[in-house]
């Protein structure tokens, strides 16, 4: 073997021993959970603390998939109800919005409108489970989701293997880290979902829509009032429905009517 050739055989094996090394396996297509299962009963829950503003994912409004949002100027009082979903092994390492490395193992979440970073108390409305989670993310977007959670926090909300879950998002108070003195969770309680449409002042405004809707064909619509900050609100709703499936149905043939930013509610 000559010497030329032994030298290039050498520079062969050491490029094919760098790629090796350096190269990262490409994510998989579609978000799932590990494919080794790791046991995360273990992993605590985030403790709040005073925290500045991220200076990444907090620029308001913004727009994503066509879709413009806006950031809440705090997260004091903030209690909602709504769908949450997970995600995992596919973002697993890459960047969140706030330039923090996302850890499926960790307790947090991702949140349309929250400030970056807010402490929340996630409650399952199906068993009554609750975890403490830091919300360092943008997302979910999805026209019918509130939230999306860590895998590790689905897997100890029980939510992980369904994919979706209903839940109660609550933004929590650094000055007080100790989650024993907060109130219980919600007690768990009959819930209904519904398909809302919008909610007006005027009733005239909420009554051609209704009417509207039942020209397209949808059927179960309704109208009820709501006090919210107290102004009397005339809410048009679909409802009530069966499911997460079922109102994700429903809000894609919305979307197909020229419908948008439409949401499920749970009473």
């Amino acid at each position: 073997m000559t010497l030329r050739l032994v030298l290039l055989l050498l520079v062969l094996l050491i490029s094919a021993c760098g790629r090796q090394a350096t190269r990262p396996s490409a994510p998989p297509d579609v978000d799932r959970a590990p494919a080794i299962p790791r046991d995360v009963a273990n992993v605590p829950d985030e403790v709040p603390r005073h925290e500045p503003q991220s200076l990444y994912g907090n620029r308001s409004p913004y727009t994503v998939l066509g879709h413009t949002y806006r950031v809440l100027p705090s997260s004091k009082g903030y209690r909602e109800r709504g769908i949450a979903s997970w995600y995992g092994e596919k973002f697993h390492g890459r960047l969140t919005s706030n330039r923090e490395q996302y850890d499926m193992y960790r307790m947090t979440a991702a949140h349309k409108s929250l400030p970056l970073p807010t402490y929340a108390r996630v409650t399952s409305l199906d068993n009554g489970r609750s975890v403490v989670l830091r919300i360092n993310d943008r997302g979910p977007f999805h026209d019918n989701r509130l939230i999306d959670l860590s895998y590790a926090a689905a897997v100890k909300l029980g939510i992980h293997v369904r994919g979706t879950g209903l839940v109660e998002v609550e933004a929590l108070d650094p000055d007080h880290p100790d989650v024993s003195d907060l109130p219980p969770p919600p007690p768990l309680e009959a819930h209904e979902l519904f398909v809302q449409i919008g909610a007006y002042g005027s009733r005239d405004n909420a009554r051609a829509m209704a009417d509207r809707l039942e020209h397209l064909g949808f059927k179960d619509v309704f109208l009820d009032r709501v006090h919210v900050g107290g102004e009397l609100l005339h809410r048009v709703r679909i409802g009530p429905i069966k499911g997460v499936d079922e109102a994700d149905r429903i809000i894609a043939e919305l979307a197909r009517a020229g419908l948008q930013s439409i949401r499920t509610t749970i009473d």
